[in-house]
């Protein structure tokens, strides 16, 4: 089955371009099926390149999905247009009545700010505090799984000596996870930030599981094990050019910034860089979905009302 997303979205021609399936309106509406119910909370400047890796991620599922794009709504975005923002998405007080099988929040270039000081602190605790009863799974990404880690277990970031900036090899932890089905014993995954979280604190919250981790990055995606949340602190759903987009930006600004690990051919810059992580980005996705997908109440206003099933 395809994703389902507005005709118009730009992401809608750039995935059938890429041979992914995509539902228009009419079509879905014909159907008799209920899809499953995702909303993505974008909180990256260029809302539509993220909007439009998640929903590549999203509809490589053989399940039908309806992807729902949610903003803060107190927020004013700088790098994405206001009709695109009218267009396409709501804000999070326009949904908070509804029920939502998955729920994503991404990333926010905000890290080194304590996240008291994030001027949408307090709306994205309540959106945090929501899922709780509104979402049957929440996966949230970098930033927003360092937010939701803080707020639900509070599980402290440290701030970096020097960014951790490539393309770096990560440790299957837990091999039989339904989260990690098929994945390798080790992989590479996109990382970008200044700051992160230690496995030392992790492992001492019992309703935590670390499935992967990096010797030289430190964790990368933890599972609650109740099964309703998952942490990312990385940036798998990154494009090929993600990386070399933000580092060729810092040498134009004349901003202190390493050749991105792991990344380019030889490292060297001036060639195209290769990517590394794509399958197992949608390997995690999809299982991601099908985990949604088995363990989700068939009526959605049965989200909420009964404990999460924990994941065998």
């Amino acid at each position: 089955m395809p994703i389902k997303i507005p005709d118009l979205l730009p992401a809608h021609e750039i995935l059938l371009r890429e041979g992914v399936s995509v539902m228009d309106e009419r079509t879905a509406l014909r159907q008799d099926i209920r899809p499953l119910q995702i909303g993505l909370l974008n909180l990256m400047p260029n809302k539509i390149r993220t909007e439009t890796q998640f929903a590549r991620l999203i509809g490589a599922s053989p399940l039908q999905v309806e992807l729902t794009l949610v903003r803060i709504g107190g927020h004013k975005a700088k790098n994405t247009s206001e009709e695109h923002l009218i267009s396409f998405y709501q804000t999070w007080e326009e949904v908070a009545d509804r029920k939502f099988d998955g729920f994503i929040v991404t990333g926010a270039p905000i890290e080194l700010l304590p996240f008291e000081e994030v001027t949408y602190w307090n709306e994205l605790t309540r959106i945090l505090d929501w899922t709780a009863s509104n979402v049957h799974s929440s996966f949230f990404i970098c930033w927003g799984a360092m937010a939701a880690a803080w707020r639900f277990h509070r599980i402290p970031k440290y701030t970096l000596d020097k960014k951790a900036f490539g393309v770096f090899r990560h440790s299957n932890n837990a091999p039989a996870s339904p989260y990690l089905a098929g994945f390798s014993d080790d992989f590479a995954i996109p990382v970008s930030r200044w700051t992160e979280v230690r496995s030392a604190d992790i492992r001492a919250e019992a309703n935590l599981e670390l499935l992967m981790e990096s010797d030289a990055t430190g964790p990368c995606l933890v599972a609650e094990k109740t099964g309703n949340r998952l942490y990312m602190f990385n940036h798998i759903e990154y494009d090929s050019t993600s990386l070399k987009e933000e580092y060729d930006r810092d040498v134009a600004a004349g901003s202190p910034i390493a050749v991105p690990h792991g990344y380019y051919p030889d490292d060297d810059p001036r060639r195209p860089p290769l990517n590394r992580w794509r399958s197992h980005a949608h390997l995690l996705f999809g299982n991601w979905i099908n985990q949604v997908y088995q363990t989700t109440s068939f009526d959605l206003e049965g989200i909420g009302q009964r404990p999460a099933l924990a994941l065998s």
